[in-house]
């Protein structure tokens, strides 16, 4: 689509991590507009973040090419019953499990929930993140460095390794890296930090599972119109958000979860250790 919204934006800003139903304008989900054609059908997935912004855009997308979806998410309950709400008006089942990522206890918490309620997983994303802004070095504190790895990375790490055993041959993982995974903006030293660490576990991961056939592939955004930026940016930034790409505006999240489907997919079977861009324009090198 060419209509949607362009910078500037209203003052707008939340608390972290921020809530998809109070932003203006709402985020494209895909709730009225993505139209699936069987592409999962009958797979089991588990999605974290995805509660709102790309992840519940992905959740939405794999309910109705036919997957039953489990959505990890923190706090945010209302955002979360609000995605399952489409999971189900697709026809398809749907668990919450909320809680907070940087526990262990809870990455492996997840993972059992999920195949107790479905038996196992087919495709693993990787998606929740938790990010903050700062102007220096000396602002970050160790709390923040740290919480910040123990949701972007190490969690994928735990997710990941207690998923194993229950992903078959042609199973698929998909980790959300980011544009800023090559081209980091300064004021996102620590999520652009983690979002490098992201594209070389997933390069690394592919190549250590590839004898078990499951694919691992990486999806690095641009600027993407979601409670994150709302929640962690500077008023001044969400105004421009998404100005300064190529097309002129933000993206939405159903313009990148099809590349999720994609490489969730039996169709993308020969695509693994690769990471996609979906900047807008901005390159990816």
């Amino acid at each position: 689509m060419s209509n949607y919204p362009k910078p500037p934006f209203k003052p707008q800003q939340q608390a972290v991590p921020g809530a998809q139903y109070r932003m203006d304008p709402q985020p494209d989900c895909g709730e009225k507009t993505y139209k699936g054609s069987g592409r999962l059908a009958n797979k089991i997935a588990l999605i974290t973040g995805a509660d709102s912004g790309i992840g519940r855009a992905v959740a939405i997308a794999f309910a109705r090419e036919g997957a039953d979806v489990a959505i990890s998410y923190l706090d945010e309950h209302e955002d979360a019953k609000e995605t399952a709400r489409w999971v189900e008006a697709a026809g398809r089942q749907c668990v919450l499990l909320p809680g907070d990522l940087s526990r262990q206890p809870h990455c492996a918490a997840i993972v059992n929930d999920t195949v107790e309620a479905f038996g196992r997983i087919d495709i693993l994303v990787n998606n929740a993140a938790f990010q903050m802004t700062h102007e220096t070095l000396e602002e970050i504190s160790d709390e923040e460095w740290v919480k910040t790895f123990d949701v972007n990375v190490t969690a994928m790490f735990r997710i990941c390794k207690a998923a194993l055993p229950h992903m078959a041959e042609g199973s698929s993982i998909i980790n959300t890296s980011s544009v800023n995974s090559d081209a980091p903006n300064p004021t996102l030293l620590c999520y652009a930090t983690t979002k490098g660490a992201i594209a070389n576990f997933t390069a690394g991961l592919a190549q250590l599972l590839g004898k078990r056939g499951i694919r691992v592939n990486s999806v690095a955004p641009g600027p993407i119109w979601t409670p994150l930026i709302v929640s962690t940016m500077p008023e001044e930034s969400v105004k421009n958000f998404g100005g300064n790409t190529p097309l002129g505006r933000p993206g939405q999240p159903v313009e990148v979860a099809p590349i999720y489907v994609l490489l969730a997919s039996d169709e993308g079977s020969y695509i693994s250790g690769e990471r996609y861009g979906v900047t807008g324009g901005k390159p990816i090198l």
